[in-house]
């Protein structure tokens, strides 16, 4: 394989505070200075797997503003190639809005602007481009979504899907041989079951696909239709879809490309936000 993944899924601009303790409802809580990231749960991963050798594409959209020209360098320098990233004069890049407090939990807002107008159609082009693999997440519209899906599906082509936000949708979606990446939160609310290994269960039992649910701390598990459970612990894990992507793109068989994605995401933790080198 030549290793060409696309990507198709968001890309913001996102605000960090970190602080010792999230708000509650109606709570004003005071948190350290506010450091902006380049951001996007699609950017992210995109940058995880040109750095860790993929040849990567990235499908979405930005805003003409100084945030979209940020985030399309920062892509640039981490190797992506942005040409099929949509340049909107009609909205505003995506802002993800994040807290953080001393142990690592997070609550996000997301004003998602730009990622909202990827259309079906720019994403059909995109994988009529025959990449080795696609990798897509939810924060874009479900028609660009079901896109990705079902296109690299009819061209036989490996597809991971992110699930997150989590939403019934994707489970549908999934059944078109998409592996499908939940993380904990996410595989309880899709399924209603708290435990992580049911929850993956229950999510390959319904979409007959590979699940890999990640577990922060623990690392992740991989329970595939009709083989037991595999867990791959870690320090840390928060990138493991770009990782992932990255090794499928290049030929990998799923579980060492598992493996070597937990072992690499495990390594992203070191600095605030959700992008960082992972050589």
């Amino acid at each position: 394989m030549s290793g060409r993944l696309l990507v198709v899924g968001s890309i913001n601009h996102d605000l960090v505070v970190t602080l010792e303790n999230l708000p509650r409802a109606g709570e004003t809580v005071l948190g350290a200075d506010l450091v902006e990231r380049d951001g996007g749960k699609g950017a992210n991963a995109a940058a995880a797997a040109a750095q860790l050798g993929a040849s990567v594409a990235m499908v979405g959209a930005v805003g003409t503003d100084a945030r979209g020209e940020r985030a399309l360098d920062a892509l640039l320098v981490a190797g992506v190639d942005v040409s099929l990233v949509e340049r909107l004069d009609t909205a505003l890049t995506g802002v993800a809005i994040v807290a953080v407090n001393l142990s690592g939990e997070n609550q996000i807002i997301v004003a998602p602007g730009a990622n909202g107008s990827v259309t079906a159609a720019q994403v059909e082009q995109a994988v009529g481009t025959a990449p080795d693999a696609v990798l897509v997440s939810c924060e874009i519209p479900d028609a660009a979504v079901a896109a990705a899906v079902e296109g690299a599906s009819a061209r036989g082509i490996t597809c991971v899907l992110n699930p997150a936000p989590a939403r019934s949708a994707v489970l549908d979606l999934a059944r078109h041989a998409a592996i499908l990446t939940p993380n904990r939160t996410e595989a309880a609310q899709l399924t209603g079951r708290d435990d992580p290994d049911g929850a993956a269960s229950a999510l390959a039992a319904r979409t007959g696909a590979p699940v890999i649910v990640t577990l922060g701390e623990r690392g992740a598990l991989l329970r595939v239709p009709g083989r037991p459970t595999r867990t791959y612990p870690a320090p840390a894990v928060k990138a493991v879809d770009g990782a992932l992507a990255a090794g499928l793109a290049l030929g990998h068989e799923l579980e060492a490309a598992v493996a070597n994605a937990v072992a690499a995401a495990s390594r992203s933790v070191a600095t605030l936000g959700a992008r960082a080198p992972l050589r």
